[in-house]
């Protein structure tokens, strides 16, 4: 029976979500059916054959009727293995993004801020502000370095929370000196702050912030499993901080957020360090191939410490060679509406045929 009572009531409003969730955008990346897929900057390889065949194993050991293990245990201890620290200086999660978001609910909030060097990883401002944390944004210099005394003063005047740094920054490729990393970590520890390297790409730089890993600084450092460990698909990242950072993420972290097929996918790829570290070799000559090839067309290009190389049509028309490349079926990551990035394309680097398809459809496009 219609209760009449309903029949000409008000419609109620809608609850209206929090100002930095209604005001966002959120976080897109186009997943398009393309013959060539050269956007997300992923490895273009898949892992080992002996890691497939070690991962499907292991899972017969797996008590699926139970929680997985809450500290993931073995894999800290692996990864602390691996990268020459403790294991209560490790912090695993789902993606490198989670390590982030982890970071920003328990150092970041009301009252505090976030500062970054635009142009950047754009989910470093995005989680900052949905944790309610004031964004700083301090630009880069026309080469997408970082001036330091400018740094230097913004960070005296907004004394932020969490320093974000990213090298090789994303989407330039720029690579930061060891020098200007130590003197921001010096400015930082005074203020008091947290500074945060998301090293995403390390693996493809010759430097790692991690070898100043100490327990009385204020240094964390963040890296994937998505790139070199050729892991998009499994979303598993981790941090080294010192053990005090590590305990406040712990207590943010969801119970039981890293299941027990992510710990076994992660301690078993790092069992494949010399592999991996050939791809890497292989990867760094292709950007370089290239960057060769991009410096006989028609566009401007910023040298790469990563996986993939921002360029800009010299026409300006970024928009238009990206529709270009998209009607012969290849996609690279539109940057041109972004701050700073006016007409800039980015390009991962794939397998040689990819990168060779990529390079005929540009000149293509181009001409």
């Amino acid at each position: 029976m219609i209760d009449q009572r309903n029949i000409n009531s008000p419609i109620h409003q809608r609850l209206a979500a929090r100002d930095s969730v209604a005001l966002s955008k959120g976080y897109h990346s186009p997943q398009l059916n393309v013959r060539v897929r050269l956007n997300t900057n992923e490895s273009p390889l898949p892992p080992p054959q002996g890691w497939f065949e070690g991962f499907l194993a292991a899972q017969d050991q797996i008590s699926w009727h139970r929680y997985p293990d809450r500290e993931a245990k073995e894999l800290r201890a692996a990864i602390a293995k691996h990268e020459g620290v403790e294991p209560t200086q490790v912090f695993a999660a789902n993606g490198s993004n989670e390590v982030l978001q982890c970071l920003m609910l328990a150092f970041g909030g009301p009252g505090r801020s976030a500062l970054v060097f635009e142009p950047t990883y754009a989910l470093h401002s995005h989680i900052a502000r949905l944790t309610a944390t004031e964004v700083i944004a301090v630009q880069r210099v026309q080469d997408f370095g970082i001036d330091l005394g400018y740094a230097s003063t913004m960070l005296v005047e907004h004394r932020p929370a969490v320093t974000f740094l990213c090298s090789p920054n994303n989407p330039t490729g720029t690579v930061d000196a060891p020098e200007l990393i130590q003197a921001l970590l010096d400015i930082v520890a005074d203020l008091p702050g947290l500074l945060l390297m998301d090293e995403a790409y390390g693996q493809f730089a010759p430097y790692s912030a991690i070898s100043l890993i100490e327990e009385a600084r204020p240094l964390a450092v963040a890296r994937t499993y998505s790139k070199t460990w050729s892991m998009a698909a499994a979303r598993l990242g981790y941090l080294i901080a010192p053990a005090w950072v590590i305990c406040e993420l712990e207590k943010v972290a969801l119970p039981y957020h890293l299941d027990s097929v992510k710990q076994i996918a992660g301690r078993l790829a790092l069992q494949y360090q010399v592999e991996m570290a050939e791809r890497v070799g292989e990867l760094v000559a292709e950007r370089e191939r290239i960057a060769a090839e991009l410096a006989k067309l028609a566009v401007q290009q910023w040298p790469s410490g990563a996986n993939f190389i921002l360029f800009r049509p010299n026409n300006g028309d970024g928009q238009g060679v990206w529709n270009g490349l998209l009607e012969r079926s290849v996609l690279v990551r539109n940057c041109a509406s972004w701050p700073y990035l006016a007409g800039c394309l980015r390009v991962t680097v794939g397998t040689p045929v990819e990168n060779d398809v990529f390079l005929s459809a540009l000149s293509e496009v181009l001409q």
